[in-house]
């Protein structure tokens, strides 16, 4: 089934692009759909963003304006990407205890479907509490050793390297093991309160 709110914002987009490369390359409508096989109208459809093209018909349009397939489809704007940097991003108490871990959120915007934290967890922090996680979740440990209790299904114990996922609506508990702090980068797919 098509996607059709997504077509409707690609479809311009690419249009405009094929028509800015149409015409630094010095092309009319139907030079270009001659060398991409396709009818001028259609082409004109396409750079108008009233017809959104096939995979095969962008591939056939690269090709005629000696460009690479994904040239023709919406890059990445600046504003989209983040960069977090080591020491930086909010400070999240895994809970109201005096002695909590404190973790650093690495993503938490109302834009973005998930939500991740790195959690440096030392043997005196308090990280006992059973959570609710509404959405899916996924653990991966950097290093140190943690287990990590879900309720039905076990105690799981993780060690530098290991990787965790859950579905949405687990409890889990998570439990320092050993000496040394043990580094986790928390991932969830929706706002779970940690």
């Amino acid at each position: 089934m098509a996607d059709v709110s997504l077509e409707s914002e690609l479809g311009p987009v690419v249009g405009a692009e094929i028509r800015r490369l149409r015409e630094a390359a010095g092309l009319s409508t139907r030079e270009l759909a001659a060398a991409a096989e396709m009818s001028q109208p259609f082409l004109s459809q396409i750079e108008r963003g009233v017809s959104t093209p096939s995979m095969a018909s962008v591939y056939r349009l690269a090709r005629a304006l000696g460009v690479r397939p994904g040239d023709l489809l919406p890059s990445v704007r600046a504003d989209e990407v983040t960069v977090v940097r080591a020491g930086e991003g909010r400070r999240i108490p895994v809970a109201d205890h005096p002695a909590a871990a404190v973790g650093r959120a690495l993503l938490l915007r109302d834009v973005s479907a998930l939500e991740i934290v790195e959690y440096v967890v030392g043997a005196d922090e308090y990280i006992a509490e059973w959570f609710d996680s509404p959405g899916e979740c996924a653990l991966y440990l950097v290093s140190g050793a943690l287990e990590v209790d879900i309720l039905g299904a076990g105690t799981y114990r993780l060690a530098a390297g290991d990787f965790m996922h859950f579905p949405a609506g687990t409890r889990d508990r998570w439990r320092h093991v050993g000496t040394e702090p043990a580094k986790i980068l928390f991932t969830a797919s929706v706002a779970a309160t940690r």
